[in-house]
């Protein structure tokens, strides 16, 4: 039964009275065109995350705000233990907690079902996430124990409130199969209302929230594209909060108009991945002479000193185990002109390319096409709205892949995903390596269970290298996000990061009427 109309939230188990009394909808755009899914444990795109993030906690949580990996707190669970080994964890869940729609309290058997679904490829597209867990049971209905196949000092942050880690009703994701991407039921303080294809997407207050009744009578999510119409549609007071432009003649010339601009971490490192299963890719010296067409300086200084900083290897500025070392590929367009001819190609090549037409990317995939036709590279560009381009990208249709994203930060996770031929695209395990990138599965598997710090950062360090020679990448530049909103919303806390990559709405967010 889908829930979106006001007199239907009875039926659906939710509370009404967030309609009755005089609490304010707040009004958002992403600038999505729709949402794909809000299923946790399948949402990817920067649009579906931040929707999904509002009806789901995990065991612990990012505090809102925060993209801090030390700062990590209680969420679900009230405290846990490690043991010395770090190899076995235990969490003790709060009393109380319930689910949206009338499935109950959260019991240990949800979280032990969550994770198991996280770690299903079947079912989520975060599984390579939870590969090193041996075993996750329930001791009592309010304590679970995890067994890892090996020691993970950092493994908090993968049960935390982003991507797989958060938990699900055991009860309504079976009950609603595949459905439960389009009626899906956490325990956040916000729950699914309704969804309008390429409208809207409706969620209202949880008065049942465990940590206090929300001061929003919920959150509507407007489908509005165009960034044009979405600023005229802040600026007319029809929206509350809206991302921004991430670039920096947008960012001062909002603030000269008074917006209230939010830039925060992290940023969403963007990468030009070089598909070697679509031809002439397959050639190194043509992966070569890409890598050395392409101008990052020119690119960074156009996205803009506020917003932007310039990447040096695969693995993202800031994350624990990037290694510079060998340095970022040199711009030298008479050297790729020489490379193509080495190839068989002294005329030049033709690349396509599906670009999404959102504004953090098309026009940066201009310059792109700029630069690379400077050097004999044509590269056709099949321009389509963001979902297309998700799905054909994850279809092997695209030869370069330019790819943004903001992960957990620390190396191994970056390369996991992107680098390891288990997530290949096509693979069993698919997560992110468009690449078909190979190269270094050794070394990144090697890292994932070394005990010890420094050899970890060796082989770390081991895989960028190899991944910089065979060219499976050529890394861009890190995008911070930029949102605004009105001087009527009160976040209820400071923001200077959010790992979903929007500003979170929790129970203290307000919003007065214009």
């Amino acid at each position: 039964m889908r829930c979106g109309l006001v007199v239907a939230l009875a039926a659906c188990g939710l509370s009404s009275s967030a309609w009755a009394d005089a609490r304010q909808m707040l009004r958002v755009s992403s600038g999505a065109a729709d949402n794909a899914t809000l299923d946790p444990h399948r949402a990817t795109s920067t649009a579906d995350k931040g929707v999904a993030a509002e009806m789901f906690n995990a065991l612990v949580r990012f505090p809102p705000g925060s993209a801090d990996p030390k700062a990590l707190e209680a969420d679900l669970a009230e405290r846990w233990e490690s043991s010395p080994d770090s190899k076995t964890w235990t969490f003790h869940l709060r009393h109380g907690v319930k689910f949206h729609g009338g499935y109950g309290e959260l019991k240990a058997d949800d979280v032990v079902y969550s994770i198991q679904r996280a770690a299903d490829p079947n079912r989520s597209s975060f599984a390579a996430a939870f590969g090193l867990i041996d075993k996750v049971e329930a001791l009592d209905d309010y304590t679970v124990r995890f067994t890892l196949k090996y020691p993970d000092a950092a493994f908090l942050g993968r049960v935390s409130n982003y991507h797989g880690g958060n938990i699900v009703s055991k009860k309504a994701a079976e009950k609603l199969g595949d459905k439960f991407g389009a009626t899906p039921v956490g325990t956040g303080p916000f729950a699914f209302g309704e969804h309008v294809t390429q409208q809207y997407v409706k969620l209202v207050a949880n008065d049942d929230y465990f940590r206090g009744k929300p001061k929003l009578a919920g959150i509507m999510y407007r489908m509005i594209p165009s960034d044009s119409a979405r600023e005229l549609a802040f600026t007319s007071n029809e929206i509350d909060v809206m991302q921004g432009k991430r670039e920096q003649r947008w960012v001062e010339r909002s603030g000269k108009r008074g917006m209230q601009v939010d830039i925060f971490e992290p940023a969403e490192f963007r990468t030009l991945h070089v598909n070697r299963n679509i031809k002439p890719l397959d050639n190194p010296k043509v992966r070569e002479a890409i890598a050395a067409a392409i101008n990052v300086d020119e690119i960074v200084r156009y996205a803009g000193k506020d917003v932007a900083d310039k990447g040096c290897s695969v693995v993202p500025n800031g994350y624990l185990g990037q290694d510079c070392g060998v340095g970022a590929y040199a711009y030298d367009v008479e050297r790729a002109k020489k490379l193509l001819a080495e190839a068989g190609f002294p005329n030049g090549i033709q690349i396509k390319s599906v670009v999404s037409n959102i504004s953090a990317q098309q026009p940066i995939m201009e310059i792109v096409q700029a630069q690379l036709g400077k050097a004999g590279i044509k590269l056709d560009m099949e321009v389509v709205d963001h979902a297309t381009y998700q799905a054909k990208s994850r279809q092997d249709l695209s030869g370069l892949v330019f790819y943004g994203a903001a992960r957990f930060p620390n190396a191994d996770t970056y390369l996991t995903e992107f680098y390891d031929s288990a997530a290949a695209i096509g693979a069993p395990g698919a997560m992110s390596n468009f690449s078909h990138c190979s190269v270094a599965d050794d070394a990144i598997r090697q890292a994932r269970v070394e005990p010890d710090a420094q050899k970890q950062l060796a082989l770390w360090k081991d895989a960028q290298a190899k991944i910089r020679a065979d060219v499976c990448a050529v890394p861009l530049f890190g995008l911070k996000q930029v949102w605004v909103h009105s001087d009527r919303v009160k976040y209820g806390y400071k923001l200077g990061g959010a790992l979903n990559l929007q500003p979170p709405i929790t129970e203290q967010t307000s919003v007065t009427a214009p």
